[in-house]
């Protein structure tokens, strides 16, 4: 029974590590993305309140948990301010923006900082992981005018001061908190086409030619669908009337049975006996009945002469 309880705390163990190691390469993809330090006429938070805040990014293409990593400006003291558990927001999509707000002020949730942004002096952030040890991201933020960011020129990418930007808001410089820093409003396939076909001819013909082919896919569709139909229905009625439908198309038609002869027949059996086919591959032939009627007797008409 001990050795069963070392095996089951063992076997969690190695399930704990791997899963804080799975934890820990995801969150490896984390970045700090935007900063501003002096917010006079930018961001607002819950609260109306207007101060310094912090955006994160998640470089992953997969979702990425960021509660229990611990954010600081003190490289000294570096689990200064730990992420709560057990808030729902704290799980970034792929690809997205989280912002934290630097008032110092973590009674008021989640995403407000138990430390602030210096305004008179450089300040440098930085993001550890669970343990308390491994450094995530980190970024010296120089000083900044009001309303200006300190951001990456591309989310989540790029390694020192090259890979950053002084924003002031201007139409070159948009300060983007909880979006992406480069706006995409053009779409390159969409100008190459255009360059190509100015008039629209092309979209055009292309469009027409993709209608054009669905309807003849459709009309062939429709087609084959009649003819496996009839073809069923032909079946099931031969079938009824008791002939194998196997047994008549082996056999041979009889020479000298040619479409005029058999025209031939049928109008004379139409004609003179008043006999034609209900149904096709069948002869139906009636006996032919005249109901007697004295308007239709011949002796009605012959006129006697009076007697004398």
């Amino acid at each position: 029974m001990t050795i069963m309880k070392k095996n089951i705390i063992l076997l969690a163990a190695i399930i704990t590590c791997c899963c804080a190691s799975c934890f820990a390469q995801a969150r490896k993809g984390l970045r700090i993305n935007e900063v501003m330090v002096v917010n006079e006429s930018n961001f607002e938070d819950d609260y109306g309140n207007k101060g310094a805040w912090i955006e994160l990014f998640n470089s992953n293409f997969a979702p990425l948990e960021i509660s229990s990593v611990y954010l600081t400006t003190d490289s000294t003291n570096r689990t200064m301010y730990p992420v709560p558990l057990g808030d729902k927001d704290t799980k970034i999509g792929k690809r997205q923006h989280v912002v934290f707000w630097a008032d110092g002020k973590p009674a008021r949730g989640t995403f407000h900082t138990s430390f602030e942004l210096a305004a008179d002096r450089p300040n440098w952030i930085g993001v550890y992981d669970a343990d308390g040890r491994t450094l995530i991201d980190s970024v010296t933020v120089p000083v900044l005018a009001a309303d200006a960011t300190y951001a990456r020129k591309i989310d989540g990418k790029g390694v020192g001061i090259e890979a950053w930007e002084i924003r002031d808001g201007s139409i070159n410089a948009i300060v983007t908190p909880s979006s992406n820093n480069v706006i995409k409003d053009t779409n390159k396939k969409v100008d190459a086409f255009n360059e190509m076909d100015a008039n629209g001819f092309g979209m055009t013909i292309t469009a027409m030619g993709i209608v054009f082919s669905a309807l003849l896919l459709l009309c062939l569709c429709f087609y084959v669908i009649n003819r496996i139909g009839a073809s069923r229905l032909q079946k099931k009625k031969m079938e009824a009337h008791g002939i194998d439908h196997t047994e008549v198309a082996r056999e041979a038609r009889p020479e000298g049975d040619t479409g005029e002869v058999i025209a031939a027949i049928g109008m004379a059996l139409n004609e003179h006996l008043n006999a034609h086919d209900l149904e096709s591959a069948i002869l139906t032939i009636h006996r032919g009945r005249k109901t007697y009627s004295p308007w239709n007797s011949h002796i009605y008409t012959l006129r006697q002469n009076p007697r004398k």
